[in-house]
C-alpha cells in the first residue's frame, strides 16, 4: 500500500463486519488492505486487495500496509474463545495501528453497561458490567485510553446487535433459522426493546468518522442503528421473507428460547453457557443514543427496517421473487 492519502487496513475482512467494512471504504473511495488467514470467498472491490500475513506478524503487517491513515478491527472471536483471545488479538491490532502512526478502529458492544444499564444509553453512561464478556470490553476500552500516552489515537463506535452481511448473528443462527419451515423464534419478551446494528450501515458510519479527524486521541461514539421490539422485529421478518417469496403454507408461527434448558446444560456445553451469561440483554430494554455521533459526523446512513431486514434474509440465501422464481412455500 503506497502513502499517499486513504490507506486503510481492515483486519479480520473476511468476518460479517470486515467484509462490510472493505465494501464500505472501497466504494467510498478508500485503498483497502483486506487482511484474513483465508482468501475472499468472493471477488474484493477495485480499491482493494487481499493480505494473508498473519496478526501476528505485526512488522509485515504494518509494512504491507505502509501508508495507511487507519486500521479498523473487525476481528471478533467466538464467543467461547473471548476469554483467551479478545485482549491479545485487539493489542496486536494497537500494536499494527501504532507503528503506522494510523488511528485504531473498534466496533464496540452494550455489553460494558451490564444488566442494570438504563434504557437509553449514551457515551457518558457509567459502565458497570454484571458479565465475564462485558469486563473484558471494558479493559480493552481502558487500554485504549492508557495507550494514548504511547501515541495511539483510536475510536470505539458502540453498535446493537449485529444482522446482515451474512451468516453468523442471532438473525440466522436463532431467530430466522426455521423461517423456510413458517416459524420465528424470539429470545426474550417480544414487548422489549433490543438494539440492532445493520452491518453495511455500520459500516458506512466508521467511513464517515475515519474520514474526519477532530483531533481526539481517543473517543466513543454510540451508534443508533435501530431500536426494535421482539415483535416488531419479528413483524418486518414476516414482511421481508413475503416479499422475498417465502411463503409459510400455514399461518406463520413463533418460538421462544428454551433458556431453562441452556441454563441446565450449562455446565456440560460451553456455548449454551456464554449464551446463557448475556441472557439479559433479551430481557433489559435498552436503545443507543447516536445523537452525538450524527451531530459530529453528520447526517449517518440508516437503511429502512424493512429494507435492511430484506437485504439480510436475501444475503442468507432467501430470495426467489428477486431471482424472478416461483415462491418458495414455507
Amino acid at each position: 500500500m503506497d502513502s499517499t492519502e486513504g490507506g486503510v487496513l481492515v483486519l479480520g475482512a473476511n468476518g460479517r463486519f470486515g467484509q462490510a467494512a472493505v465494501q464500505a471504504f472501497a466504494a467510498a473511495g478508500w485503498r483497502v488492505l483486506a487482511q484474513a488467514r483465508r482468501a475472499p470467498a468472493g471477488p474484493l472491490p477495485a480499491q482493494a486487495r487481499h493480505t494473508a500475513l498473519a496478526l501476528d506478524d505485526v512488522a509485515a503487517l504494518a509494512e504491507a500496509a505502509a501508508g495507511a491513515r487507519v486500521v479498523v478491527h473487525a476481528i471478533n472471536p467466538p464467543y467461547t474463545h473471548w476469554r483467551q483471545q479478545v485482549l491479545p488479538l485487539a493489542r496486536r491490532g494497537m500494536d499494527i495501528a501504532q507503528r503506522l502512526q494510523a488511528r485504531f478502529m473498534l466496533p464496540g458492544n452494550v455489553y460494558n453497561f451490564g444488566a442494570s444499564m438504563p434504557t437509553s444509553l449514551r457515551e457518558d453512561t457509567p459502565q458497570q458490567p454484571s458479565s465475564v464478556k462485558g469486563r473484558i470490553r471494558c479493559e480493552l476500552e481502558g487500554e485504549l485510553d492508557r495507550r494514548v500516552a504511547a501515541g495511539l489515537r483510536s475510536v470505539v463506535i458502540r453498535a446493537g446487535d449485529f444482522f446482515g452481511s451474512g451468516c453468523g448473528s442471532w438473525l440466522d443462527l436463532a431467530i430466522a433459522r426455521d423461517l423456510h419451515k413458517g416459524k420465528l423464534l424470539y429470545p426474550g419478551p417480544t414487548e422489549v426493546a433490543h438494539a440492532w446494528a445493520y452491518l453495511p450501515d455500520l459500516a458506512r458510519a466508521f467511513v464517515a468518522v475515519a474520514g474526519r479527524d477532530d483531533g481526539a486521541a481517543f473517543t466513543k461514539w454510540h451508534f443508533a442503528g435501530h431500536t426494535l421490539t421482539g415483535a416488531q422485529l419479528l413483524g418486518g421478518l414476516q414482511r421481508a421473507a413475503t416479499a422475498l417469496g417465502v411463503v409459510p403454507r400455514r399461518p406463520w408461527r413463533r418460538g421462544s428460547m428454551p433458556w431453562p434448558l441452556l441454563r441446565a446444560g450449562a455446565w456440560a456445553l460451553p456455548v449454551w453457557r456464554e449464551l446463557v451469561e448475556m441472557e439479559y440483554l433479551w430481557r433489559v430494554p435498552h436503545a443507543l443514543d447516536g445523537s452525538a455521533l450524527q451531530a459530529a459526523a453528520g447526517p449517518l446512513p440508516c437503511t429502512p427496517i424493512d429494507t435492511a431486514l430484506r437485504d439480510a434474509l436475501r444475503d442468507l440465501g432467501f430470495g426467489a421473487v428477486a431471482a424472478g422464481e416461483q415462491a418458495q412455500p414455507a
